[in-house]
């Protein structure tokens, strides 16, 4: 398409948003004039510079010069091999997952960070982030080592070139500190200048260490046997080409390291040697200076990785049979000594080794300016994201990155410090396969790699692999490194706010709750599994905080759904009401920390909605049973709300919330005020609690939980138990008392799942009362025969005799039990006796916390639906927190 110009305009920017962009500058018959490229732009790098030889660098390092002999000579050829076979199986893993996140997307600036964080979500990415920056750091100062060990065994006392010199290099702890100080200062101004001018010199660092390498092939092969010094003035034989040679480092003989005094084992010489294996991350490090990061990460890393390996091969071989085991182990630069031109050995250690270290401290700096870009830290990291030059390079993260490096210099030994990176990368590594093997598990949609060589086995293994080598190697250190990683990740949760990266926890759960929902089959359903799972109805929750909570209790691990119902049609807006309502629900949720769900619907009706949330809420086999609703009555609400209605603060300030009106609780609609007309009449709350009961599922209708305080439960001044208090009687029918029929099991066992929870469990104890006739002979075996049924249903409880033969004879119960089921049973009904009835629960309320009671069934007539409503009003006029229960299904068995 084209604009009013001419200009050619794409919809979709895909690397972007959904917005216009100008493809050219061209119209029609004129030739389109060339703009000139941003600086930044002109300064990304290629695959080659940016990711192939960084990589390969950083592969090699100083292990190929330094470290390699000293693997031979301790394990051997094979175990050597296997070594390197098992540090390459978990690199190349790693690299396949590394290659199908970087694939997934535009990648820019923070390398391995920047795709587990987008990938993970910003916990478990944050927390990498830091473990994979230390690792840097610590690479880069083991490299600076390496570059200083290398300069006192060609330039120190004894050195290779100062044998006879008048003049040596120091080689006392604090000169060898110094040393490494210095290369590490020198890296420092590299990084200062840029990530352009470390490109610039990779090509040519990588010549010089090629040369080294092939020097070293040659001499391999034309160097006739000699006499080489080692390390404890002894001698060793270089014997040239020899089967006897070959034969005799092809198995393991550990011994001492003469860098550290320590015995030497399979795992020990791999923590060293898989430093030789660590440089992957080098080009993803750059992913902010790519030119294009998404292709250039997966094919650079790879050719890295094929191209050192079959050096590695080469090397490997050559030594087995050209060096002595006593050579390997008691001189670690004997490349020096056996090579035809030993300045180019030397020229190629420091070369690798300072590149090496320049890479890491990059890396280390990229990473750190990304969580500080990302504020995970708060403002803990602001002077890091502060100093930063107008090119974009990171002063600060340098400068800070440097710092760290400088300190770690202190430990001095190689091998040392080299389990250590090995732990920090491997723990690295292990994140970056499962953030490839969480997205191919997630079954996303949008997780479509351009990369298609990778699978979740090859993630899976890869994870698995990096743990177990990491405990391998320290157990100590890696459980410090993991304790590490889990402190990050619980300080990230709390002191950061909501991510706009998206979180794989949310698709991983979806999945498998799609998949066991599925199997969740409601023709198995068996009453002895019931649990209870509610819907609650709810019109204001400014009131019915106490209530929301106290339900929360009800549903004992089953379902437990919020509603409420909008009344309008979706014609009278321009947009969804109910979408926009929606964050203060779910708000309201986290604040009263109910584990519960919110269904909004908006109907024309009250009445309407409710059908449609009771029959929609849930999914597949999880489907609300029963219904609670706060009860009709005239008393003007109070907000309960208002007091918990406070911003939540976080580590590092206040958590504001990202809608425009600051806290979404303030989007609730306020309460009705006095004068104000209620939103439902009177007959059509009464039918809903019709449609639930034709919809077979229980309902519970809650009166005064306006004054329940869940916080205070066990508190009371007195010091006194509180109580669950049970009236399983129709108090309609005073002749079943004694008999419990489905409703009164029903109601027994809502109270029952209550006195379980552990807080209510802890600070109440459940009353059952049984009401009886004072001159009744039977009272006693009545009281028995409760106690029994209790002991078979494993409920237990208090059993209080109430004698109310004083109150039933108030009314005529003859002719009230011959309307029972009529349509006017209500009208013959006294209410002096549903006084007298309210007057002996409140009698017997004192420590009440909560009281259950039966629900009678509203009547058909919808002109006696006032009338029930007011004889309900009589009989919980201001008793404790009540909930009159009825319940038309089994729910509990005395057998197995």
């Amino acid at each position: 398409m084209a604009d009013s110009n001419g200009q050619r305009l794409l919809l979709f920017d895909l690397d972007e948003s959904i917005r216009y962009r100008k493809l050219d500058e061209s119209v029609e018959g004129v030739q389109p004039t060339k703009s000139k490229p941003r600086p930044e732009e002109e300064a990304k790098l290629s695959m080659m510079f940016g990711v192939f030889l960084p990589c390969i660098l950083a592969i090699f390092s100083g292990i190929l010069f330094l470290r390699l002999g000293f693997a031979v000579g301790q394990g051997g050829s094979l175990e050597t091999f296997a070594m390197f076979f098992l540090g390459y199986f978990i690199v190349t893993l790693t690299t396949l997952s590394l290659s199908a996140v970087s694939t997934n997307g535009a990648v820019k600036g923070g390398g391995a960070y920047f795709m587990i964080s987008r990938a993970l979500g910003p916990e478990f990415g944050g927390s990498i982030g830091v473990m994979f920056f230390l690792a840097s750091v610590f690479s880069s100062s083991l490299y600076c080592i390496g570059f200083t060990e290398a300069l006192t065994d060609s330039f120190g006392e004894g050195g290779f070139f100062t044998k006879d010199a008048s003049f040596a290099l120091p080689t006392d702890h604090w000169y060898l500190f110094a040393y490494s100080s210095a290369v590490l200062f020198f890296c420092l101004v590299i990084c200062i200048i840029g990530a352009q001018m470390f490109a610039k010199t990779q090509l040519i660092i990588f010549l010089v260490v090629m040369a080294a390498i092939l020097s070293s092939v040659v001499s391999f092969v034309k160097q006739d046997s000699m006499i080489i010094h080692t390390q404890d003035n002894s001698t060793a034989n270089y014997t040239g080409f020899s089967i006897d040679t070959f034969m005799d480092n092809l198995k393991s003989n550990y011994t001492e390291d003469y860098s550290t005094g320590k015995t030497q084992t399979f795992v020990s010489v791999f923590a060293v040697i898989f430093n030789g294996c660590v440089g992957i991350m080098a080009g993803a490090n750059l992913s902010g200076e790519l030119k294009n990061p998404s292709k250039a990460i997966p094919v650079g890393t790879l050719g890295a990785l094929l191209y050192t390996g079959l050096i590695y091969i080469v090397l490997i071989i050559l030594i087995a049979f050209t060096c002595t085991r006593e050579l390997l182990v008691g001189n670690y630069n004997f490349l020096q000594d056996i090579s035809a031109c030993p300045p180019l050995i030397a020229l190629g250690i420091f070369a690798s080794t300072l590149s090496a270290s320049l890479s890491a401290l990059i890396g280390a700096s990229r990473v750190l300016i990304a969580l500080a870009n990302d504020s995970l830290f708060g403002p803990a990291l602001w002077p890091v994201q502060k100093l930063v030059t107008k090119s974009g390079n990171p002063i600060g993260a340098v400068l800070l990155s440097w710092l760290l490096a400088q300190l770690v210099l202190f430990v001095g030994e190689l091998n040392t410090i080299a389990s250590l990176v090995s732990i920090f990368f491997l723990l690295s590594y292990a994140a970056v396969n499962l953030a490839c093997l969480a997205l191919d598990l997630a079954s996303a949609p949008n997780f479509r790699p351009s990369f298609k060589y990778f699978a979740w086995p090859t993630s899976l293994t890869g994870m698995i692999g990096c743990l177990v080598m990491m405990f391998l190697i320290d157990p100590m250190w890696a459980s410090v490194s993991a304790a590490i990683f889990l402190l990050l990740l619980v300080v990230i949760y709390f002191g950061s706010g909501d991510s706009q990266w998206g979180y794989i926890s949310q698709a991983l759960i979806f999945h498998q709750v799609r998949k066991y929902l599925l199997l969740l089959d409601t023709r198995k359903d068996h009453v002895k599994f019931w649990r209870p799972q509610i819907l609650l109805l709810i019109a204001n929750p400014r009131s019915s905080c106490g209530l929301i909570r106290f339900v929360n209790d009800m549903k004992k691990s089953g379902l437990y759904v919020i509603g409420h119902v909008k009344q309008g049609c979706v014609d009278d807006y321009p947009t969804d009401p109910v979408e926009r309502e929606e964050p203060a629900w779910l708000k309201l949720v986290e604040t009263l920390k109910v584990k519960a769900f919110v269904e909004l619907t908006l109907a024309q009706s009250i009445r309407e909605g409710a059908q449609h949330l009771m029959r929609i809420s849930g999914l597949g086999g999880m489907k609300p049973n029963m219904v609670v609703l706060g009860f009709y009555d005239d008393v003007i609400p109070e907000d309960s709300l208002s007091q918990m209605n406070q911003p939540r603060r976080g580590f590092y300030g206040t958590v504001q919330d990202d809608v425009e009106d600051g806290n979404p609780l303030l989007q609730l609609p306020p309460l009705r005020t006095e004068g104000q007309d209620k939103l439902i009449a009177r007959d059509e709350y009464v039918s809903i609690v019709l449609d639930i009961i034709r919809l077979k599922k229980g309902v519970c209708l809650a009166r005064n939980f306006h004054s329940f305080n869940r916080e205070a439960l066990g508190k009371n001044r007195e010091g006194a138990r509180q109580y669950i208090d049970v009236w399983p009687v129709n108090f309609l029918k005073p002749e079943t008392a004694g008999y419990f029929d489905t409703a009164c099991i029903f109601l027994l066992q809502v109270a029952c799942v209550v006195s379980m929870v552990p807080a209510w469990k802890k600070n109440a104890r459940m009353r059952v009362f049984l009401c009886v006739d004072a001159d009744y002979a039977s009272t006693n075996h009545k009281k028995e025969k409760l106690r029994r049924f209790l002991t078979e249903l494993r409920i237990k409880a208090e059993i209080v005799t109430v004698p109310w033969n004083h109150i039933t004879v108030i009314n005529n119960q003859a002719e009230v039990s011959a309307h029972m089921t009529g349509a006017n049973w209500v009208t013959h009904v006294s209410e002096d006796y549903l006084r007298a009835l309210n007057s002996m629960v409140r009698d017997h309320a004192q420590g009440s916390a909560v009281v259950f009671t039966y629900l009678p069934m509203p009547p058909i007539d919808k002109e006696l639906h006032s009338q029930y409503l007011h004889l309900m009003d009589i009989l919980t006029r201001d008793l404790p927190p009540t909930m009159m229960v009825h319940g038309q299904t089994e729910v509990t068995l005395t057998a197995l």
